[in-house]
């Protein structure tokens, strides 16, 4: 049997990012992508599962790799029952990664921390009963904003910052725009507290002086126990660069480990050079020195 790819444990908020990746299409609609097995029983899975989940296969109380599921191909492979909360634990789901693992999983099989119960209970409209998704419907998946940090920071596109389903249920309350879109309605929201910061997507546009402004803005909404969405046109470089900020402010991070962590919420990030070398100074600022090197040959080593 193959070497154990090993099993690590998957956090909500991470399964939540993995479900919601996307380019031109959600990353769902990729075969090779993810592979999200429910080792509960049968009337829980009937009942309620996680978006694109399948029921784990378990034959005489041995689990095994689902037919068709080339796991070697995946991406991720997540497993989940209803409460496993640690990898000593002796549950389903431990049960069945081992095998996953055992069975020529390319990376490490994730178990899902708290199962379906904790992820349920943070993400309620990620539930379905739906069991067969044909490739137009997944295709045709609602992204949800990223969250970079737990019910508090989201990173969005304008389009999802103009959904109402998106700001009930993400309960957002405080709002950056950081575009040259106008303001949207942010339908179904009452007295949204909005920062508008006019910029285009250039390296030659200044956000540095926009920093501290947008940082107090969001730890304003944090006391008020409001979660903030971060937007711009296509959600992958202003607004990035402004949790990017916020990230090295409240952890005291150098950019190149706040990156890592924002690449770990949203893989298709994409700040131009501009903005790097602005939060470079930042940085400096922050910390008091350049930790982090920016040189444009370099800055790829940790950009990726």
């Amino acid at each position: 049997m193959p070497l154990s790819a090993g099993l690590v444990l998957c956090e909500p908020t991470e399964l939540y990012n993995i479900l919601n990746q996307s380019t031109v299409f959600p990353c769902l609609s990729d075969p090779n992508y993810l592979l999200l097995l429910d080792a509960r029983s049968s009337e829980d899975y009937a009942v309620s599962h996680v978006l694109t989940s399948k029921k784990a296969w378990c034959k005489n109380g041995e689990y095994l790799v689902p037919y068709d599921s080339e796991i070697e191909c995946k991406t991720h492979c997540v497993v989940y029952d209803s409460h496993t909360r640690s990898l000593k634990d002796t549950g389903d789901a431990i049960a069945c990664a081992t095998v996953l693992a055992n069975s020529g999983s390319k990376n490490p099989v994730k178990v899902l921390r708290g199962g379906y119960e904790d992820f349920s209970a943070l993400y309620p409209f990620l539930r379905t009963q739906k069991i067969i998704y044909m490739p137009q419907e997944l295709d045709d998946l609602m992204v949800w904003p990223c969250e970079v940090l737990p019910g508090l920071l989201y990173v969005a596109n304008y389009e999802q910052a103009c959904t109402a389903v998106i700001l009930k249920e993400l309960k957002c309350k405080g709002y950056i725009n950081v575009s040259t879109e106008p303001d949207p309605s942010f339908p179904g929201r009452k007295n949204p507290e909005v920062l508008r910061i006019v910029a285009e997507d250039s390296p030659d546009t200044d956000l540095l002086s926009h920093f501290e402004e947008a940082c107090a803005f969001i730890d304003k909404q944090k006391k008020l126990d409001h979660a903030v969405l971060v937007f711009d046109t296509r959600g992958i470089s202003r607004n990035i660069c402004i949790a990017l900020a916020y990230l090295m402010h409240v952890y005291r991070w150098p950019l190149k480990d706040a990156y890592k962590h924002m690449l770990g919420c949203k893989h298709n990030i994409s700040p131009n050079m501009g903005f790097i070398r602005q939060l470079g100074q930042w940085e400096e600022k922050l910390i008091g020195a350049n930790v982090t090197s920016i040189n444009e040959r370099n800055c790829h080593s940790w950009m990726r």
